[in-house]
C-alpha cells in the first residue's frame, strides 16, 4: 500500500511541475485602456505565448477567418471578447464563431461592461463560455484577468488549434 501511494505522489507531483503551454489569446476590444490592463494583466505571468488585439467586429472576424491584413495569424486558443464593438458587435460575433465548424470549438469569455440580463442570456445562448462583467475599479478589474487566466490558462485543458 505504501508503494502506491509513493507512486500517486510522484504523479501528482510530477503533473504539477510539468509547465503550462504558452497559449495565444485574443483580445477584441475597442478601449485602449481595457486592452492595456488586461494586457499587463496576462504578460505578468507569463504564460501566455502572444496577445493579438483587434478593435471592431469586422477585424475579429477577418482575424479568426485568416482574411485581409489577417492571412499569416495563428487561431487563438481562447478569446476574450467586448459585447459593445463598432461595424459588428460582440453578439455577432460570437454568434459567427459559434456557428462556424472550424471555429466553434474555440472558448470565447464575454468579458463586457454590461451587467445587462438580456446580454447575458443572449451570450449564453449564442454558446459564450463565460460571461464576466468588468469591474469599474482598476484593482477588481487586475483580478477578474487574473481569475480568467488562472482558470482558463492554468486549469483547464484548452481544445488544440486545427
Amino acid at each position: 500500500m505504501e508503494g502506491t501511494a509513493a507512486i500517486c505522489r510522484a504523479k501528482k507531483s510530477k503533473k504539477m511541475t510539468q509547465a503550462i503551454k504558452p497559449i495565444h489569446i485574443l483580445i477584441v476590444e475597442d478601449n485602449e485602456g481595457d486592452v492595456l490592463l488586461i494586457s499587463e494583466a496576462l504578460e505578468e505571468k507569463k504564460i501566455v505565448s502572444k496577445i493579438s488585439v483587434v478593435k471592431n467586429g469586422e477585424q475579429a472576424i477577418d482575424f479568426i477567418e485568416k482574411q485581409g491584413v489577417y492571412q499569416q495569424v495563428l487561431l487563438p486558443d481562447l478569446i476574450l471578447l467586448d459585447i459593445n464593438l463598432p461595424r459588428k458587435n460582440g453578439h455577432e460575433v460570437l454568434q459567427y464563431i459559434k456557428e462556424t465548424e472550424h471555429l466553434k470549438q474555440i472558448p470565447v469569455i464575454m468579458l463586457t461592461t454590461s451587467s445587462s440580463e438580456s446580454d447575458i442570456l443572449k451570450s449564453y445562448k449564442n454558446h459564450a463560455n463565460c460571461y464576466i462583467t468588468k469591474p469599474v475599479d482598476v484593482d477588481n478589474f487586475l483580478k477578474a484577468v487574473t481569475s480568467i487566466e488562472e482558470f482558463w490558462i492554468s486549469l483547464v485543458q484548452l481544445p488544440p488549434n486545427e
